[in-house]
């Protein structure tokens, strides 16, 4: 069988330093994606997408697994968020942010698999509904990242401080920002939870 070491290959982009900002430099990536609006803790769509991007992840890796001896690791669920006014992230107003979901899929995972995986997912007996999902690449390009470490309550103040290092070095913001979800909220305590902050930047220094 062979083990795909997608985690292992990409570790640079799926770690980082809590005490330190760092830069990294994303290539493109394929994700399977769902996008939405609203509060992440309050939202229906919002769980019904994580739920439906796992249950897709998991369906293409047993159907490759059984059809040409694939495997790999499913990777930790995504999110890009983007609002009109960046304050509101400092402010924690998250009914206005938008958001896409995602989770990484290896090379190998291509558009006609996913269509099998959607059509396989939805023919189990007694299945929920699936979110809409859409299959693609994602760059991040030049970013700059962090750690957070506790509740995703707390996350302002580390956004903050992503912002102020911005700032200080004249950069631009260059997308949504981006966040990598390490820990399954259901099985850890909040004060373990790690979640990876990056920001794509223009290394253009602003006028």
């Amino acid at each position: 069988m062979n083990k795909s070491p997608l985690k292992k290959a990409l570790q640079q982009f799926y770690t980082a330093s809590a005490d330190a900002i760092s830069m990294v430099e994303v290539p493109p990536l394929h994700f399977l994606k769902a996008e939405g609006q609203g509060d992440p803790n309050t939202s229906p769509e919002f769980q019904s997408a994580a739920e439906t991007l796992f249950r897709l992840s998991c369906t293409l890796k047993l159907l490759l697994k059984k059809e040409q001896g694939l495997d790999w690791t499913v990777m930790p669920l995504e999110g890009l968020w983007s609002a009109e006014d960046m304050i509101t992230f400092l402010e924690g107003r998250q009914g206005v942010w938008q958001w896409t979901l995602m989770i990484l899929q290896p090379d190998i995972v291509t558009g006609e698999a996913v269509g099998r995986a959607v059509e396989l997912a939805q023919s189990k007996k007694g299945a929920s509904p699936l979110y809409d999902t859409t299959f693609g690449r994602h760059t991040d390009g030049q970013s700059v990242q962090i750690l957070h470490e506790g509740p995703y309550a707390g996350k302002a103040a580390t956004i903050a401080r992503l912002h102020r290092f911005i700032r200080e070095k004249g950069y631009h913001f260059a997308g949504p920002l981006h966040e990598i979800y390490l820990n399954d909220p259901r099985q850890t305590a909040p004060e373990k939870m790690k979640t990876i902050l990056r920001q794509p930047v223009s290394l253009e220094v602003q006028k």
